[in-house]
């Protein structure tokens, strides 16, 4: 069974879409199999993995309104399989409002290809919409990355209040797995302020990885590589290759408290 992951946070700039793109890139390296769904209408994690969103036959956004299956829509990537999206998905959430059961739309579709996988990554559009919504119900956990700064701390306790809403109402199987702090510029004091905060506030729900600002995850997009696979040796590519790793063992860790 799969484990499914969102790729959390309203705030828009935030890294969702770098982080969703490495972790899967760093699973995959880490001998995990991965199905990374991109559940954003500008399709960058699907241009990020290398895959041309302007040549797809179908994409997320069929699967969403039921004219394909996931397997129909899966394309390949360098260790991992993409479930794609390009613009046609912003017209689904207005096409879906008329739909029963519309907020899990996502997760009928899944549960068909559930035994493929071991992870699978939802990377979500910076809102709280009926996609992101559609995510919150198909997922056994949250990621959020967020940058250690003023305003995303004010994001975030919205983002935590949606979150237990979800879980009381649609989902009560949903938590937040851990927040990650990316673009982190040791050199600034309030950056470490603001960790030090979520550290006090979170805990162990604060992962130990931290991902520094780095130019090479910057560059990698434009290449359609994942940034672990970009440039290994850079510091950003050790840092989400740490980070997957990390992965695994919290949620190995969290299987065998339940076994």
């Amino acid at each position: 069974m799969a484990k499914v992951f969102c790729i959390a946070n309203q705030k828009g700039g935030v890294g969702k879409t770098t982080t969703a793109v490495n972790l899967a890139a760093g699973l995959a390296m880490a001998k995990q199999r991965v199905l990374l769904v991109d559940l954003d209408p500008q399709g960058n994690a699907t241009m990020g993995c290398g895959v041309d969103k302007r040549a797809l036959k179908s994409s997320v956004y069929q699967v969403l309104v039921g004219m394909a299956s996931v397997q129909e829509a899966t394309v390949h990537a360098e260790g991992f399989d993409v479930l794609p999206a390009n613009r046609e998905l912003a017209g689904a959430e207005v096409e879906m409002v008329e739909f029963e059961s519309r907020e899990v739309r996502l997760r009928e579709a899944l549960a068909d290809v559930d035994g493929q996988y071991d992870f699978i990554l939802i990377d979500c559009p910076p809102a709280l919409s009926l996609l992101t919504l559609n995510a919150l119900c198909c997922a056994h956990g949250v990621v959020i990355p967020m940058q250690c700064e003023y305003y995303a701390l004010e994001g975030l306790s919205d983002l935590v209040n949606t979150i237990k809403q979800v879980c009381k109402n649609l989902n009560p199987n949903l938590t937040i797995i851990g927040l990650l702090r990316v673009m982190f510029d040791p050199r600034m004091t309030l950056a470490q302020q603001v960790s030090d905060q979520l550290e006090k506030h979170f805990g162990n729900k604060v992962f130990k990885t931290i991902i520094p600002r780095n130019v090479r995850l910057a560059e990698a997009p434009s290449y359609g590589i994942p940034g672990v696979m970009f440039d290994k040796t850079s510091k950003g590519a050790r840092a989400y290759l740490s980070f997957a790793n990390e992965m695994v063992a919290r949620v190995n860790a969290t299987a065998a408290v339940a076994a």
